[in-house]
């Protein structure tokens, strides 16, 4: 889902089949007659013809500026390979560019024309070349023009746009919500300024946020299918599924062979437990496109892989060897990295999902290891053990919210669905409450302790958010592993709040990470040197909280012991919870529910043991990971 809308497959094909019909249709198509035709005074009636034709066949598009920009660029190189004169190709290029930007921001590109003919062809000229220097992936010389444009006329929407594009593009993410919010706020009936923030806002893994714009845009345009489909995908990644398939069942009314729509319900069947209705999706999105690689990915997570399989590979193989957008090399190299790790061929395995986080990581904001852990320092400063004893003002005495945390792939899904088992709790999956918290109040987080008005603001929220989950269970599970950084403040808001640790082997953690196609905002699950930082930061603060937070706050629970005596843990972790015992829970892969999680596939399987020291296959490919060989145990 992330960054669907920088994914311009679509728009490059759509560049060159206009091209190749312009072509077809310019006289005879011969190159000798085309060059006669359209020298001087007949440039104008070409053009005039050109721009028709873009209004049947281009405009209906709904195409960003970064879709625009690519259908630009293609459009313009494939008149060249066909030998169309450069003249006329930089004619009809900006014609399209023009031609293909909204009405609004149209005028907001000319309006420096009305202070002087030259600052407005000035104007339109840094806009054609911002838009092809964002096609040509020269993100930097786009960057420029759109300043400049800006430092011109600081009013200019369209601007604020493409700057917005171009930051995103540069892994800016936060200036670049900054400037879309601005030229939404200069437009706000501006479809793309709106949609393209909401798309910003879920690569940064806010798809609450996201909401909001994508809303917007279906009220002035309920039509947008685009933004119908990327909503979707946002409720599925909120564990929203029943809306997700709300908003999908509408786009596939109206586009009944929309592969994005048909991958999507797939996907939503596979979190629901329903693998066999998930396949079919996938198979059916295939056979409309069949190098759709989302579907094709999707595949690999119903089951596990083996020998039998190798047509899928094949395929795969082959669509990833070919020209493919950065994100979807992606998924299709995590997808072909899971199948040989499934089958046993473990340096093949390696190298597909190196390869898959060598271009994740180019689309994340780099992990910075001071920064980090400065943050853990001022954490540990903050919630010291004197501060967390006392009482808080505004605080809530509720027992209803139980955190399980840990590192990403240290087994929380699996006590999620061990304790949501019980008829008396409820699962409310990954929720981004907390770190929503730290989003909007940072500055004052790490400064000291929240104030109460603040504090019980909190309380109330979020109690209203486990009340959206279930209204009547006793326990209600949130199993975010990030809350492992906020322990301190979720513990200053709930003091009776429970909170189960996962420990599980840092080199089988991080690993796993590494295997997993997080969200670019997780940045350091990308690169081994990262991770391992990560980790012994991780590993820091959790020290920290284990000593500064009440005994009876906080239970760890070892993955590896978990596994081998589940009858015994299972049982600790109901008595930690305030549950009665429940044979239930040792049955948690029967249990129906969904699960929004990496996990949704494990969580359904009986309990094993085959994760266990997974590291030591890749022993020789993991050397930063060793490191961290003195935290075990």
């Amino acid at each position: 889902m992330l960054f669907k809308w920088f994914n311009a497959r679509e728009a490059s094909e759509a560049g060159v089949a206009l091209a190749d019909d312009f072509v077809l249709q310019s006289a005879s198509g011969s190159a000798a007659t085309r060059r006669q035709e359209t020298r001087g005074y007949d440039l104008q009636r070409f053009l005039q013809k050109f721009l028709q034709r873009v209004d049947s066949q281009a405009r209906a598009l709904e195409l960003n500026v970064f879709k625009r920009a690519k259908l630009a660029n293609s459009f313009k190189w494939r008149l060249i390979e066909k030998g169309v004169e450069k003249q006329v190709v930089d004619e009809l290029t900006q014609a399209l560019v023009l031609r293909l930007t909204p009405k609004a921001a149209r005028a907001s590109a000319s309006e420096p024309a009305a202070s002087g003919a030259k600052s407005g062809r000035a104007s339109q000229a840094l806009h054609l070349r911002g838009t092809e220097a964002l096609a040509r992936g020269a993100y930097a010389e786009a960057l420029e023009c759109y300043n400049e444009l800006v430092r011109l006329d600081p009013r200019d929407a369209a601007a604020r746009g493409g700057l917005g594009a171009a930051l995103a593009m540069l892994c800016r993410y936060q200036e670049a919500e900054d400037q879309l919010r601005r030229a939404v706020g200069m437009k706000p009936g501006n479809l793309e300024a709106q949609f393209n923030l909401a798309s910003v806002l879920q690569s940064r893994g806010m798809h609450d946020a996201a909401e909001e714009p994508l809303r917007r845009v279906l009220k002035l345009k309920p039509s947008h299918l685009e933004a119908r489909i990327s909503l979707g995908m946002s409720f599925i990644l909120l564990g929203r599924l029943r809306d997700a398939r709300e908003c999908l069942d509408k786009a596939l009314r109206v586009a009944p062979r929309d592969v994005r729509a048909l991958s999507g319900r797939g996907q939503i069947a596979a979190l629901e437990g329903n693998f066999a209705e998930a396949e079919k999706d996938y198979r059916a999105a295939l056979e409309i496109d069949p190098r759709f690689g989302n579907a094709l990915s999707g595949l690999v997570k119903l089951r596990r892989m083996t020998s039998a399989d190798s047509d899928w590979l094949k395929r795969a193989e082959e669509i990833a060897s070919g020209v493919l957008t950065p994100t979807d090399e992606v998924n299709l190299r995590f997808a072909i990295g899971k199948y040989y790790d499934d089958v046993g061929e473990f340096a093949k395995a390696f190298r597909s999902f190196q390869r898959a986080n060598e271009l994740h990581r180019t689309r994340a904001t780099p992990y910075s290891h001071e920064a980090h852990a400065m943050f853990v320092d001022d954490l540990i400063r903050i919630y010291t053990r004197e501060a967390l004893a006392a009482p808080q003002a505004g605080s809530s005495d509720s027992t209803r919210p139980v955190f399980v945390c840990g590192m990403p792939r240290s087994g929380t899904s699996l006590v999620e669905q061990i304790i949501a088992s019980h008829p008396d709790a409820a699962g409310a999956g990954e929720l981004n409450f907390w770190a929503g918290v730290l989003y909007k109040h940072e500055e004052s987080v790490r400064r000291g302790l929240i104030e109460e008005p603040l504090r019980r603001k909190l309380a109330q929220s979020y109690l209203r958010v486990l009340t959206a989950h279930s209204a009547d269970a006793a326990r209600v599970v949130d199993k975010a592993p990030v809350n492992s950084d906020y322990l301190g403040l979720i513990h200053s808001v709930f003091p009776k709040a429970r909170f189960i640790y996962m420990q599980r082997d840092p080199i089988d953690t991080c690993l796993s990470c590494y295997f997993q196609q997080f969200p670019p905002h997780l940045n350091y699950s990308m690169d081994l040197d990262d991770l391992a930082h990560y980790y012994r930061e991780h590993h820091r603060l959790v020290a920290h909280w284990r000593s500064v937070l009440p005994a009876q706050s906080l239970l760890e629970v070892p993955y590896a012991e978990l596994t081998a005596d589940q009858e015994k843990w299972t049982r600790r972790i109901l008595e930690f919870v305030g549950l009665p015992w429940n044979e239930q829970c040792l049955d948690f892969h029967k249990t129906v529910r969904p699960v929004t999680t990496a996990s949704t596939w494990q969580v359904r399987q009986k309990m094993y043991q085959t994760s266990v020291e997974r590291w030591r296959k890749y022993e020789k490919f993991i050397g930063p990971l060793l490191t961290l060989k003195d935290l075990a145990g």
